[in-house]
Order: C-alpha cells, then structure tokens, then sequence
C-alpha cells in the first residue's frame, strides 16, 4: 500500500494502510486511555499545587502498611538533605581557608578539618541513602501486595447486575491499572522528595551566605528548569504520538503469528496485506520520528541559549560582588558549586515529577474502584438456608438488566422441586440465562420474590446459596492451570481429593482422556508452556463436565452442555445428568437441543422474557398450536432425511438417482 499523510482530529500522523484496515488511528477503547499525556493537558504550576495530595495519597498507603519503614524513609531523606547542606557549609570552609592568606601547608592544615567533615558526610550519606533504599525496598512490594489485594477481594464480591452496568465495569476496570501505580508513586515520590530537599538546602544555605545568591540560584535554575519541562513535554508528546501507531502494528504483528489465524493468512494471502501494512505503517512512524527529533533539537537549542544567557548574567552579577568586595571568593566558589549540582537534578526533578502525576490518577482510579466495590458488594451474612435444597420458587419475579429499557424476565411463576431435571427452553432472548442466574443467586430479582427453601434469596446468606449450586455455563472458565486444577477449582475451599478428582472425571466421561495427556493430570492446558496441551472444544466439555460434577452440589445448573460433543456423547451425558438425580441433585437444563428436554420431568417455555408453557414433554406436545410443540417439530424435520419412497435416495437436480453420502 501506498503511504499517504492523513491526520487525525489529534493532529496525529496515519498511514493510508490504517485508514483502510482501521478507518483511521487505532485507539483504545478503554478505561485507562482518559489519562493518557496528561502533561500535556495540564500546565507544570497546576500540577505542583496537585503535589501535597499526590504525596498524601502515598503517605497514607504506605503508614497503613509499615509505619517503621515509612519513618526510616522519611529520616534517611531529610537526613540526607540536612548533610547536603552541610556540605555545601563545609565546602565553603574548606575554600575559605583556601583562598587565605599565608604559605599553603599552613592553609591546607586550615582546610583539613573541614575537609574532613564533608568525608564523614559523604560516609554519613551513603548510609542515610542505603537506609533509603532498603526502607523503599521494603514498603513498594508489601504496598504493592496490599492494595492488589484489596482490589481483587472487593471486584470477586461485586454483585453480578453490577458488573452489567457499564458505568461500573469501566471503573472496576480502570482500578486495575492503579494496583502498579502505588508501587511507581512510591518510587517517584522519594526521588521528588530527594531532589526538593537537595535544592532547598542549597536555597538556604547560599541564603545564609549571601541573600544575592538565592537570585543567582534561581536566574540558572530557572532556565534549565523551563528547559527540562520543555524536554519532558516534547519526549512525552513523542511517546504518546507514536502510541497510535505501536497499536496498529501490535494488532497487526499478533495475528501473523496467531495460530487461529495461520490457514487464511497462507490460502488467502492475508499474510502479504499485513506484512505490507506493517511496512507502511512503520514508515510511517520514521518518518514522525525525524520530525519530532528536529523539533527537539531546535527547542533544546533555544532552551540552552537561554540557559547560558542566564548563567551569563547571574555570573556578571557574581563577578561585580567579587570585584566591588561585595563577597568573599570562597563564598562565590561555593556558590557555583551549589547553582550546578541544583540545575543536575532539576531534570530528573521535572521528568519524576510529571510521572508522579500520571500515576497519581490512576491510583485514584484505584481509590474509586475499591470504594465502587464495596458500595455493590455481595452481602457477607444473611438469612440461613434451612438445610439442603428441597425447592425453589419464584412468584412473580421480573429482572431488568442496568440501564435495560425492558424487563428480561417479567413476572415469572414457577417451581423446581428437588431431584429432577428442570429444563427451560425458549428462543435466544427469552430469558432463560437470567432466570438460571437468579435460581443460582447472582442476581437478585428487579420485583417479587425468589424462594430457597422458604427463604428470600435477598434476605439469605448468598454463600450458603453458592454452597448448593454448582455451574456448567455454555462459555465456563477455562482456567489456564493443570487438568487436575480445572477440576478441583470446583470446589477450592476444600483440600484437594485426587480420589474425588477422578470420580468427578469418571462422571464426566473424561478420564480416559485425561490420562491420554502427555502429562496425565500435571497436564497444562493452555499451550506455549512447558506440560502445556491444547484441548478440543469436546475434551474442554468434559473437562467442565467434571468441574461441575467435582463441587457435589445440590443444583446443577448447565447450560448448552453438549455443544461441542459428537452426538454418541451428546447422548451418555444427557443420561449422567438424569443419573444425578437418583442422588437428590436437581438438574436445571438449559439446550437448544429439544430431543434432550423429552425426559426431562418438567419443562419451561419462555418468550421474551414470559413463562408461556410448562408441563412435561407430553403435556406440551400435546397442545395444538403450542410454542413448544412447534419448535420441537422444527427441529425434528432436520432428522427426517429419508427419501419419500422409503429408497434411501435423494434425487437430484438432473432427475436421476443419487446415493445418500455421509459427511
């Protein structure tokens, strides 16, 4: 593809080969990207009058967490900044006996001691900054550990209904990006504090020396200050420009290499339009490059010459008080040496400074998280179920989904006994999903009432609800773990049984092959590890299959639980199932599959969101015009293959007779 210059609203540079796979720049459409080049947005006098919030945020994490190693923290850097100033004091007696009168064994015996001074302050700094750094080494994992780990305990309490309101995802989402920035913010912040320590102690002792001198400070600084926001701007606005194009080429470069992806890219030459559009693309960045790059140099260039402008005058300034008797020449000696290790550190200032910033959103976005969390969190007690399952009832229960226009469910009656196999049937969009989220407890009903046992799931204690209920659900998890801890997750808060690991799997139809796996149990499967194995669609099933089997609870709720298998084993695992109930499980169906609903001992027809029928197989097909009657004929048509004379032949378009073949 030909490359040509288009830009974005943004201003940013895209390729003619993003325009056409991507309709223009690829951008994000995620929480995080809100906070993107916030330096650029906000101006450097905005973001210091943020800094004592930013700061507070850390300091109230980390005191949580290690009060010790926050003081220790604290201690080692203003003791650091107290030696710098000492220093600088030191530094000064040394030029001073120097710059005296008299023969020099006798003016180096002057400086000696003083000499001396700023050895034990270089020794005393050296540890305040090993202090430091183990302080800092010891609150950022611990910080770290923490505050993930309350994020995640909050987000695995979330209600369910919650998670569907978009507004609330975004934000549970965005917290996850703020579990990084404590540890960074910590970091940052030390650095900061570091570097404002260093140049208020210079600021305060070139004030003691000389008044003039904190100008002189300021008429350097200042210019290598503007300059280094300046850089800082230009090299974060580089990053982020570039960003639009790093995503495009990601998209790009994975799928060459995706193994989903690899027949079309070979039959259909697909491989050849990416490759060229990730030549384009990257031509693209170059050429942006060079161009930020020249605008770099010309600023730095501007920005240097007027730094030396500055150094200039602020050293005339310096030689007139030298010259007039104004100061002394060891005050002015000391002087430079505090203007030039001050403008060192001011860059790094700046650049942490912008950093401590960006992560400090996202830490709030992590503060809000954690509070959206518990504001929607399941209840942690409730009413007591009075002892195993014998029945749910829902009396005129309607559920509307956050933000929903109509209800999904809409005054529902109905009644699933214990040890029998419910199946709910309907088009998709009927229902049937949110009622069997409801029966389980994940969600809690809009109006009227939903009944274990006689309690009001709102009232009970949703764990022990959990505690009865055991999930197979068309797209179920598939944990990137070994064959043993997919199974076991079933039931995790108990000590794994490798016995009742293999029972559950005998259940399921999948020891055979299981076993059949390079590794047996210790079997990773998710590919691109060692042990690591991939499953069919089928061998995943069953794998569920057994998880589900493995938590022995006293409802199973599956949905769609033959999809993937060939239809022998379609059939054994709908005969488990009815096999469950003999046990006092209570199995509520949910299949497209209406041949499976036939022995099931009760039977539910929704639509759009009603209960329209119910009975068994033969109540509902024996009502005329029924919804029931009519999708189970439908389906049955499908299998009514046989050729009207009974031949087993089909014609053909030309007329003549053709064998039935086998796909």
């Amino acid at each position: 593809m030909k490359s040509r210059r288009v830009r974005t609203r943004a201003g940013l540079p895209v390729s003619e080969s993003e325009r056409v796979l991507f309709g223009g720049a690829l951008r994000y459409d995620l929480s995080f990207t809100r906070h993107e080049m916030p330096l650029l947005r906000m101006g450097l006098w905005a973001m210091a009058r943020q800094f004592p919030a930013m700061m507070g945020t850390v300091a109230r994490a980390a005191w949580r967490e290690d009060r010790c190693a926050l003081l220790a923290l604290l201690g080692a850097e203003v003791g650091q900044g107290v030696l710098r100033a000492f220093t600088l004091v030191a530094t000064n007696q040394v030029l001073v006996a120097l710059f005296a009168a008299g023969p020099t064994p006798a003016r180096l015996r002057q400086a000696l001691p003083a000499l001396a001074a700023v050895a034990v302050v270089a020794v005393l700094s050296s540890l305040l900054s090993a202090v430091s750094t183990a302080a800092s080494g010891q609150l950022e994992p611990k910080i770290e550990r923490v505050c993930t780990a309350r994020f995640y305990q909050g987000v695995i309490r979330v209600e369910l209904a919650a998670l569907e309101d978009q507004k609330v995802h975004r934000a549970l989402d965005a917290g996850r990006f703020g579990t990084d920035s404590i540890r960074m913010m910590l970091g940052s912040s030390v650095l900061v504090l570091n570097a404002l320590i260093g140049l208020i102690a210079a600021a305060g002792v070139l004030l003691l020396l000389h008044p003039l001198l904190v100008l002189m400070l300021f008429l350097v600084a200042a210019p290598k200050g503007w300059s280094a926001v300046l850089s800082a701007r230009r090299q974060y606005d580089s990053r982020h420009t570039w960003i639009e194009h790093r995503r495009a080429i990601s998209v790009i470069t994975q799928k060459l290499t995706d193994q989903a992806c690899a027949a079309e890219i070979r039959v259909h030459g697909a491989g050849r339009l990416l490759v060229d559009a990730y030549a384009d693309m990257s031509r693209t960045m170059e050429r942006e490059q060079q161009r930020l790059a020249r605008a770099e140099a010309a600023t730095q260039t501007v920005a240097s010459a007027g730094s030396g402008l500055a150094a200039l005058g602020a050293y005339g300034v310096l030689w007139l008080l030298l010259t007039g008797g104004g100061m002394p020449l060891a005050v002015a000696g000391t002087a430079v040496i505090a203007v030039r290790t001050s403008s060192a550190g001011l860059l790094a200032l700046v650049m942490q400074f912008n950093r401590l910033y960006e992560e400090a959103m996202y830490l709030k976005d992590w503060e809000d998280a954690c509070t959206l969390a518990e504001r929607h969190a399941i209840p942690d007690s409730g009413d007591a179920l009075s002892g195993p399952l014998e029945e749910v009832r829902l009396e005129t229960v309607s559920f509307t989904y956050p933000g929903a226009a109509s209800a999904a469910l809409d005054k529902v009656d109905l009644t699933i006994p214990r040890g029998t196999v419910v199946a709910l049937v309907g088009a998709n969009g009927s229902g049937k999903s949110t009622l069997a989220k409801l029966v389980a407890g994940l969600y809690l009903p809009s109006d009227g009432r939903l009944l274990w046992n006689g309690t009001d799931t709102r009232d009970a204690d949703r764990e022990a609800v959990f505690g009865q209920v055991a999930l197979l659900a068309q797209d179920f998890p598939h944990w990137p773990m070994t064959a043993r801890a997919n199974v076991h997750i079933g039931r995790s808060d108990q000590r794994l049984d490798q016995w009742r690991v293999e029972r559950a799997a005998d259940g399921a139809d999948a020891t055979d092959m299981i076993t059949a796996l390079p590794h047996g149990w210790d079997s990773l499967v998710v590919k691109g590890f060692e042990r690591g194995t991939q499953l069919s669609g089928g061998q995943w099933q069953r794998l569920g299959g057994a998880r589900a089997r493995y938590r022995e609870a006293a409802l199973l709720v599956v949905d769609e639980p033959t999809s993937a298998l060939d239809p022998r084993a379609e059939i054994e695992t709908f005969r488990a199932l009815r096999a469950l109930t003999g046990g006092g499980t209570t199995v509520l169906l949910i299949t497209h599959r209406l041949a499976a609903t036939a022995s099931a001992d009760l039977i539910y027809v929704l639509d759009a969101g009603r209960l329209i029928e119910q009975g068994t197989h033969t109540q509902l097909m024996a009502l005329a015009g029924g919804h029931y009657r009519s999708l189970y004929e439908i389906q049955a048509a499908q299998y009514a293959t046989a050729a009207p004379d009974g031949s087993g032949r089909r014609d053909s378009a030309d007329g003549e007779k053709h064998p039935k073949t086998a796909d």
